[in-house]
């Protein structure tokens, strides 16, 4: 199946075309595992919650 742009929702990595969500947020999972409060602040359709999802 090929693959194609994504313009809504979550991306996924085995049907669309996308950069390593990861690697824009890099300290994203320490956060996480820490429990402490962040903010991912970014125009819509960034990819905020594909790199939550990634994570």
């Amino acid at each position: 199946m090929p693959r194609w742009f994504n313009t809504a929702g979550p991306c996924r990595a085995d049907i669309h075309y996308m950069l390593p969500a990861i690697s824009r947020v890099p300290n994203l999972e320490r956060l996480i595992a820490q429990q402490n409060y962040f903010v991912i602040h970014a125009p819509r359709q960034i990819g905020e919650t594909t790199a939550m999802l990634s994570s």
